[in-house]
C-alpha cells in the first residue's frame, strides 16, 4: 500500500468511527452497488456472487437498529434478487433506478413499472435494432430489461467492442430516452433513470442523516455526485472517481463493511 493510499483508508476509518459514535447520524443508509463492488467482476454476468464476508457483514449490518441496506444496480431486478443474498428489509433498486423492491421473508415487495405505449413500442424496436448490432460481432450480446436493452462487449475483441459500442450509442441516440456507458455495456433505456435520483429518493423517504454508498463503474458517479459533504462515497478500482475515498478491490470493501458492522453492535 502507497503512503497516499495508507492515508486515503485511515481517512475512511475515521469517518466511519465518527457516523458510528454520532446518534444523530441515524438513519444510517449503506447502498451499494454489486458487481465489482461487493461482487467480483466475472465474464459471465450470472456466476456473480457477494464474497461470503460481504455476506455476512450485511446480515449483521441489518441487525442493527437505525441502519437501513440497499443494493443499486444496473442489473435487472429479477437477476439482482436472484444473484444477490441479501437479508429481509434490504432495499433493491435495479436497472439504475428504473425499478425498486424490498426484500421480505416471503420475497419481494415490488413496485410495477409501467411504460405508455410510446415506451412499449420504442423498447420493442431498440429490442430488434441492438439484437442486429450483436449478430456476426463474436463476444457482443444483447440483454433486454423491463425499461432498457443492453449491449454486451466484455467478451469481444477490442476492435469488435469498439465498433458494437459506437453503433449501439448512435442507436440509443436515435430512439433512446438515455444513453449509459458503463464498462464493457452500453444500456439505452426508454425509461429516464440514473443512480443518483434513486439514491436521493430513498434517501428521502427514510430520512436518512447519512448515507454510504460505495461503487466501481462510471453509472455509479451519479450517485457519488448525489451525496452531500456529510456522506461517505468510496469508488472501488482504480478509475477517475469524484468520491471521496477509494478501495482497490471488493474484499476490501466487504472487511470495511464487516469492520462497521463490528463497531456498530
Amino acid at each position: 500500500m502507497s503512503e497516499r493510499q495508507g492515508d486515503a483508508a485511515d481517512g475512511l476509518t475515521a469517518a466511519l468511527r465518527a457516523v458510528v459514535a454520532d446518534p444523530a447520524a441515524r438513519p444510517f443508509l449503506v447502498a451499494l452497488d454489486f458487481d465489482g463492488t461487493l461482487a467480483p467482476l466475472q465474464d459471465d454476468p450470472s456466476a456473480s456472487r457477494i464474497l461470503p464476508a460481504g455476506v455476512d457483514a450485511l446480515a449483521r449490518l441489518a441487525q442493527v437498529e437505525g441502519v437501513e441496506l440497499a443494493l443499486v444496480s444496473g442489473r435487472a431486478m429479477t437477476d439482482l434478487h436472484a444473484l444477490a443474498e441479501v437479508p429481509a428489509g434490504t432495499f433493491l433498486i435495479g436497472s439504475h433506478g428504473a425499478e425498486r423492491a424490498r426484500v421480505t421473508a416471503f420475497g419481494l415487495d415490488r413496485d410495477v413499472v409501467q411504460l405508455s405505449d410510446e415506451q412499449a413500442d420504442r423498447l420493442a424496436a431498440l429490442g430488434a435494432q441492438t439484437a442486429a448490432v450483436a449478430r456476426g460481432r463474436d463476444g457482443v450480446w444483447v440483454e433486454t430489461k423491463p425499461t432498457a436493452v443492453v449491449v454486451h462487449t466484455r467478451l469481444a475483441e477490442p476492435d469488435v467492442a469498439a465498433e458494437a459500442t459506437q453503433v449501439a450509442v448512435e442507436l440509443g441516440e436515435r430512439l433512446g430516452t438515455g444513453v449509459l456507458r458503463g464498462r464493457d455495456v452500453v444500456e439505452i433505456t426508454v425509461l429516464q433513470a440514473d443512480k443518483g435520483e434513486a439514491l436521493t429518493a430513498l434517501r428521502a423517504e427514510l430520512g436518512a442523516s447519512v448515507v454510504l454508498y460505495a461503487g466501481d463503474d462510471v453509472t455509479d458517479e451519479h450517485a457519488f455526485a448525489a451525496l452531500g459533504p456529510q456522506d461517505l462515497s468510496i469508488k472501488v478500482g482504480r478509475a477517475e472517481t469524484v468520491a471521496r475515498y477509494r478501495l482497490a478491490t471488493p474484499q476490501e470493501l466487504v472487511d470495511t463493511l464487516g469492520g462497521l458492522a463490528a463497531a456498530l453492535v
